[in-house]
């Protein structure tokens, strides 16, 4: 898939945005704003449309994403923000105390992948995502998985080897990933594995920046076997004062992270290097994150790490140039 289509997609639905916004469970259609640090979010107050109402949520999160997808071109634009609110509505279920019944939430959510893959939708979110999911080829069984993803947040919170946790990752990033490449407009079937693995990359970037908040919920994602393998202990990392070796294990787990993404890098084709520009803006941003964690490891037990949104900012357009000038 090359370009971007100029034609506008058919319109499935005979629900006015209006009713789908009212469609919205209460969790979502809060206009209070979230709490500072929440990945609880909440409907910002005046969305009028579920274009807008994607947008918006979106660019609350606050993500490393979000300067990327500003610079796509509005239609694949659209439809990234649709993907990401998807993503952060259903991983919201999980990590928010405000969620009394969790299973019953994310059984909305498979409900609402039926009626939207079959032309039905009655959330915001979902009546995007069906605006775009012929357009850009979006797959059912690929927002299936991630649902599968989250949902082993309910019935886990320990990984006893890299193995287990890759399982885990795959659902929650790499599928994401094959579903961005697919809005991004790839050619070469190649970038598919290409996709997966920087999901993964940045997933496992993703688990030693948050390390605190989720042992705060009573979730060590970093394997059970390298943390006995560098002497540290579940109870010292959940009481957020581990031992000596919690350094170098940090350090390894950052390793793993970077070959990851070095690995996933050399996998993509060159007839790809320009549609996928976004991914490796993303890449430059977990990239730092890597950086200021392996210099100071213990800093992950302080607060989440972030990278200031003007750098994150000139990642992307750094990106977006490059793909210009790319021949």
């Amino acid at each position: 898939m090359t370009g971007d289509p100029r034609t506008p997609g058919r319109e499935p639905f005979s629900s006015p945005p209006a009713e789908a916004l009212a469609a919205a469970p209460d969790a979502l259609r809060r206009e209070s704003p979230a709490a500072h640090g929440s990945r609880l979010v909440r409907t910002p107050s005046g969305v009028r449309s579920p274009e807008e109402f994607c947008r918006r949520m979106t660019r609350a999160s606050d993500s490393n994403f979000y300067y990327s997808f500003l610079l796509l071109p509005r239609s694949r634009r659209q439809a990234i923000y649709a993907v990401y609110a998807y993503c952060r509505a259903v991983d919201d279920v999980v990590d928010s105390p405000e969620s009394d019944d969790p299973a019953a939430d994310l059984l909305f959510w498979r409900r609402e992948l039926d009626r939207c893959f079959s032309g039905y939708a009655r959330h915001p979110i979902t009546y995007q995502l069906a605006r775009f999911k012929d357009r850009f080829g979006l797959r059912k069984e690929h927002f299936l998985e991630i649902l599968h993803g989250v949902e082993m947040d309910l019935e886990r919170d320990r990984y006893e080897t890299f193995e287990d946790l890759y399982r885990y990752c795959y659902r929650v990033a790499g599928v994401v990933g094959l579903v961005c490449a697919q809005v991004f407009g790839h050619r070469d079937p190649a970038t598919r594995d290409y996709a997966v693995s920087m999901g993964i990359g940045f997933q496992l970037v993703n688990i030693l920046r948050d390390l605190k908040a989720d042992t705060e919920r009573g979730r060590i994602y970093l394997p059970l076997e390298d943390l006995w393998r560098f002497g540290c202990t579940e109870k010292d990392l959940l009481g957020g004062n581990p031992g000596a070796g919690f350094d170098a294990l940090m350090r390894f787990e950052c390793e793993r992270a970077r070959e990851t993404l070095h690995h996933a890098r050399r996998k993509l084709p060159a007839v790809d290097r320009r549609s996928m520009w976004p991914a490796e803006a993303m890449g430059g941003v977990y990239q730092r994150l890597l950086e200021t964690i392996s210099a100071r490891p213990r800093r992950v037990l302080e607060g989440r790490i972030s990278i200031p949104r003007w750098r994150k900012a000139a990642l992307a357009l750094v990106a977006r140039l490059g793909r210009m000038q790319t021949p």
